[in-house]
């Protein structure tokens, strides 16, 4: 079955930087488009960015110039490097694919950016 296993969350001060991995397994994981969401307190889920299975990035206009997804289709992973964080950008952060119509996310990680 599908499993996406994120990881790299933590506590960082404003213009800091972190890195997000997604361990990926379950789907043949080259074939798929791969995307970040994040979810802050009291706020619905939204897509952050999105990697096509061809490489083709988007992002959300609040990240773009400051996010960074990208894909290893050897390991099957996924990562979202971040940098110049701001306080809005706390969130639980998760891994996402769509197989068969369905979608799924991972348990998340934890991202808090303190002023």
């Amino acid at each position: 079955q599908v499993q996406l296993v994120e990881s790299g969350g933590g506590l960082v001060q404003a213009g800091g930087s972190l890195r997000l991995s997604c361990a990926a397994s379950g789907f043949i994981f080259s074939t798929n488009t791969m995307a970040w969401y994040r979810q802050a307190p009291g706020k619905q889920r939204d897509v952050v960015a999105m990697i096509t299975s061809g490489g083709s990035t988007n992002y959300v206009d609040s990240v773009k110039g400051r996010f960074t997804i990208s894909r290893d289709n050897v390991r099957n992973m996924v990562y979202l490097q971040m940098n110049s964080l701001k306080p809005e950008d706390t969130a639980v952060y998760y891994c996402s694919t769509t197989r068969n119509g369905t979608p799924y996310w991972g348990k998340g990680t934890l991202v808090t950016v303190s002023s």
